[in-house]
């Protein structure tokens, strides 16, 4: 099917209200004994004793190129053309390369995670939810759902994570809270509980707004979605089969081309709008080595190509 795309001028136009302020400069920590995973309100992954992506690099970089060496690295990491990123072990949380990780930028559609988080512990994911006329309207990249169609949860978050499709995002968030409004009120929430400092987030989907994170706290987020089951599985998919309340199917392609490349890369999220740039969340998993890697601000010409050269690096291939 053919996936409308607007033009993105109200989006540069919002984006300059990017707000720069608010941002909390206390450090959480975790006390979880284990890493672990919950669907529970109040649950996700803790590492004992440490934070998630703390502003100390911990292990590769910047500690010099002896140490990398002893690690299977190969001198200095490539370069990241990404304005912001930060690269940690999807198990420990340690920060292994950062670059700006705590400017203040907006984030597109990488804060789909944040949604997707919040349906995938809070809400019964097989049961039906029924699209209202509002879930329909946003743009630019939607499945094509109808009012008064009823689809599963499930079936929406693996067409959100999967192909970005913002219409499941706002059917999810609405059904959820009531309200896109009192659904953002339940993402700041959720965004604190992962331990952010510096997020502020106003709708499900990611579209220009006066709402912002850093790739710090993106990591943060990222780090509870890769240890949940349902998210694991939905953002692993190298394409989904849709069936509309028609019965009609459509194959979605991802949005992280990195599936395609290799078996290794095993899910996460992309984003673009004017303001943001092109964003990618990506994860990777070979021979016991797991990592999560956030870049902010780049472009799409080269996001994946840098991706897969730092990984490369660190994981040592």
């Amino acid at each position: 099917m053919r996936i409308r795309i607007f033009p993105a001028g109200l989006a540069s136009l919002l984006g300059l209200m990017l707000l720069l302020t608010g941002c909390a400069v206390e450090t959480p920590t975790t006390s979880s004994a284990s890493l672990s995973s919950s669907n529970s309100k109040n649950g996700g992954p803790t590492v004992a004793g440490t934070e998630v992506a703390p502003a100390k690099s911990s292990s590769l970089w910047p500690q010099g190129e002896g140490q990398a060496q002893r690690r299977g690295q190969a001198g200095a990491p490539p370069p990241i053309r990404a304005v912001s990123a930060i690269l940690i072990d999807a198990r420990t949380g340690e920060t292994l390369y950062q670059k700006n990780a705590d400017e203040p930028r907006q984030v597109a559609s990488t804060q789909k995670l944040v949604t997707a988080l919040i349906v995938a512990e809070q809400d019964p994911l097989d049961e039906p939810v029924r699209v209202d006329h509002q879930d329909t309207i946003v743009e630019p990249t939607k499945v094509g759902i109808h009012s008064g169609e009823h689809y599963t949860r499930r079936q929406l978050l693996s067409a959100m994570l999967v192909h970005s499709a913002n219409d499941c995002a706002a059917a999810l968030a609405r059904a959820h809270s009531g309200s896109l409004a009192e659904f953002s009120g339940e993402m700041n929430r959720l965004a604190q509980r992962c331990g952010t400092t510096c997020s502020h987030f106003v709708n499900p989907h990611g579209l220009p707004a006066q709402q912002h994170s850093t790739a710090r706290d993106m990591a943060r987020i990222a780090f509870r979605a890769y240890h949940n089951p349902d998210l694991r599985e939905a953002m692993a998919m190298r394409s989904y089969c849709f069936r509309y309340a028609s019965g009609r199917l459509c194959n979605l392609e991802p949005t992280n081309k990195l599936l395609i490349r290799s078996p290794f890369f095993n899910g996460m999220k992309t984003g673009y709008t004017e303001a943001a740039g092109k964003c990618l969340i990506s994860s990777y998993s070979r021979s016991g080595r797991e990592l999560i890697l956030v870049q902010l601000g780049s472009r799409s010409r080269y996001i994946f190509d840098d991706a897969q050269h730092i990984i490369g690096w660190a994981a040592g291939s």
